[in-house]
């Protein structure tokens, strides 16, 4: 006799069979390269960590600085891998998510420790040859140490995928769903944690490094916030006419920086550039000119209230570039400045008298007088002003307003972060 469906029920199985399928493919993949992970550590702990603190190999402050958290990683890994075997995917997340930051403070540290490992293979020849000997092991698979250990930076991106992959694919109802979902949640913020470290630490290398570009201190482009965005050359279109000069500019998340080549003849400064402007963007707008490259590249123009700053490249795809990342520095300087002043304003608002309130009827128009004072000498000829019996010894509220300080004219001229007023500065 055959089963009679209600309508809608069919599709329904098919997706739970759909889902239950790829959640079944996603945890034999994770427990698939679990194991294999989980092994490349147990290479690193067993035949560097452990045999390096039996022997003494390097200060214990130099090997606690090249492995980290490695140690703790696998024995976490190690549990973790028991619960994967085992199809407890949401205990087993619930309880990883809480080691973290194993995770995080291992890879804050991870390039630190890559550096102080080729430092002490050039230093020690003994760590050298220990070092290659235990790579030669067949466990190895020509895998060196190098290799190992970037692999949990690499192996927290995948459980990102993975959890999510799990969650999307699990039954809502379930109580395994919840502990997913806290598990998605708690792994994206350990990925975003790291990408944020990672992009200020490639941010404070650009500015390092174009730091050293510049000639001179006179320039400090090192302020809280600043973000590097690009640089290039670009030909400078004289407002008053004449032909265009090119001039290297670096642009930053608030302001672009003008600059020329040293001679080529200067003794210590012919790789270097001379800063000329440097134009603020919280106070100009961007635009695109047309009609004036013959189709070949094109113009931007940067507006001031007093000055135009136009600029020109015979690349059509490099002038698009700088005209994208312009406008998205200035947008998003003036969408701060619009949220800033809008809680400005808020802060600033008059509080109202609850007494005033309170002793004004709504619809009266007339004034009140005040109430009568009266006034009793003292032994020391002052007088004490009673108003309704209370002594009045409110003090006046007075606001001192202090001049604008002006900065010093020192070598070193630091460059604030996009609140500044006024066109631009000439160097």
């Amino acid at each position: 006799m055959a089963v009679r469906l209600r309508p809608g029920q069919g599709l329904v199985s098919e997706q739970r069979e759909r889902w239950e399928r790829k959640r079944n493919r996603t945890a034999r993949e994770l427990v698939q390269s679990e194991q294999q992970y989980l092994h490349h550590l147990q290479l690193v702990v067993t035949y560097f960590v452990d045999i390096m603190n039996a022997k003494g190999t390097l200060r214990q402050e130099v090997r606690n600085a090249i492995f980290s958290t490695v140690k703790e990683i696998h024995a976490v890994n190690r549990t973790f891998l028991s619960h994967l075997e085992k199809s407890n995917f949401g205990l087993g997340f619930e309880s990883f998510s809480l080691c973290l930051f194993l995770y995080t403070n291992y890879i804050d540290n991870l390039e630190t420790s890559c550096k102080l490992l080729q430092v002490q293979l050039k230093k020690s020849k003994e760590f050298a040859r220990f070092k290659k000997l235990q790579e030669s092991r067949p466990d190895f698979q020509g895998l060196t140490l190098e290799q190992l250990l970037p692999l949990p930076a690499q192996r927290l991106v995948q459980y990102k995928h993975f959890v999510r992959d799990l969650a999307e694919n699990t039954n809502p109802d379930s109580g395994e769903f919840q502990k997913l979902r806290k598990a998605v949640r708690a792994v994206a913020e350990a990925c975003q944690h790291v990408s944020d470290r990672a992009r200020r630490r490639e941010n404070a290398l650009q500015m390092v490094r174009v730091q050293r570009m510049l000639k001179g201190r006179r320039i400090d482009i090192a302020s809280p916030g600043r973000r590097y965005l690009r640089e290039g050359t670009l030909l400078r279109v004289p407002s008053k006419g004449g032909d265009p000069t090119p001039k290297m500019f670096f642009l930053f998340s608030d302001l672009l920086l003008m600059c020329s080549r040293c001679s080529q003849f200067h003794p210590l400064h012919a790789d270097k550039y001379e800063c000329r402007a440097v134009y603020p963007l919280a106070d100009c707008s961007v635009q695109k000119v047309f009609g004036n490259t013959q189709s070949q590249g094109g113009l931007i123009n940067l507006c001031y209230q007093k000055e135009e700053l136009l600029l020109m490249s015979v690349d059509q795809d490099d002038i698009n570039d700088w005209f994208k990342h312009l406008d998205a520095a200035i947008g998003h300087l003036k969408a701060r400045s619009a949220v800033i002043h809008r809680q400005d304003n808020l802060a600033r608002r008059p509080l109202r008298s609850v007494a005033a309130e309170n002793t004004q009827p709504e619809n009266s128009t007339e004034p009140k007088e005040p109430p009568p004072s009266r006034k009793r000498h003292r032994a020391d000829g002052h007088e004490e002003h009673h108003v309704n019996g209370n002594m009045d010894t409110s003090a006046k509220k007075t606001r001192l307003v202090q001049p604008p300080t002006r900065a010093g004219d020192g070598d070193v001229r630091s460059l604030p972060a996009a609140d500044s007023e006024g066109i631009c500065t000439i160097l």
